[in-house]
C-alpha cells in the first residue's frame, strides 16, 4: 500500500470523490486529514478551474487535505487520472497529520517524527508563468466563496 494525500477534487465531498471510493479503480482507505509541511501556492487555473499545487516549495500556505492508503490499482488509476506525468508529476512531500482514523490509531502517525509522514502528492512543476500571479489558497473546496466551480471531464466540450 502506498500513502497519497489528496487536496482538490478528489476529497471527500468534491466532484471527483467518487473515484476514490470506486473499488473497480482499486482500494483507497481514508487515513487521516494532514497539512504540507512546506508551503506551496494551490490556484484554481483554466477553463475547467482546476486545482493545481504549484511545485514551489515555501511560497503560499501549507496546504490541507486528506490522507489515503492505496493499492497499486488505485496508485496506477491516480496517475493515469492526473496526467501523471505530463499533467502532475507524483513526488513524495512531507505531511503533517492534524487527524488520524488508520488502523494502528495515531501510534503510526506518532510513530513518524512529530506526526509527520511522507506522502505521493500530485503537483506541477510544469505551467504558465502566470498561474504564479493566480490567488493562493490553503483549502480547495469547488463550490468555495471564489465562484470557481469545477468542470466535471463528462461536462468539458
Amino acid at each position: 500500500m502506498a500513502r497519497v494525500f489528496v487536496y482538490g477534487t478528489l476529497k471527500k465531498g468534491q466532484p471527483n470523490y467518487k473515484h476514490m471510493i470506486n473499488t473497480a479503480k482499486g482500494l483507497a482507505k481514508f487515513q487521516g486529514r494532514g497539512h504540507t509541511v512546506e508551503k506551496y501556492p494551490l490556484v484554481i487555473a483554466g477553463k475547467y478551474n482546476i486545482p493545481y499545487m504549484l511545485n514551489i516549495p515555501g511560497t503560499g500556505h501549507h496546504i490541507a487535505g486528506e490522507i489515503y492508503s492505496v493499492d497499486e490499482q488505485m496508485l496506477q488509476f491516480l496517475d493515469e487520472f492526473e496526467g501523471c506525468p505530463d499533467m502532475y508529476q507524483r513526488t513524495l512531500m512531507r505531511i503533517q497529520v492534524v487527524e488520524w482514523e488508520g488502523k494502528g490509531g495515531a501510534g503510526e502517525a506518532r510513530a513518524a517524527a512529530d506526526g509527520v509522514l511522507e506522502c505521493f502528492v500530485y503537483s506541477t512543476a510544469t505551467f504558465p508563468p502566470e498561474w504564479v500571479g493566480l490567488p493562493y489558497y490553503d483549502s480547495y473546496d469547488s463550490s468555495g466563496k471564489h465562484g470557481l466551480s469545477y468542470v466535471l471531464r463528462e461536462s468539458r466540450e
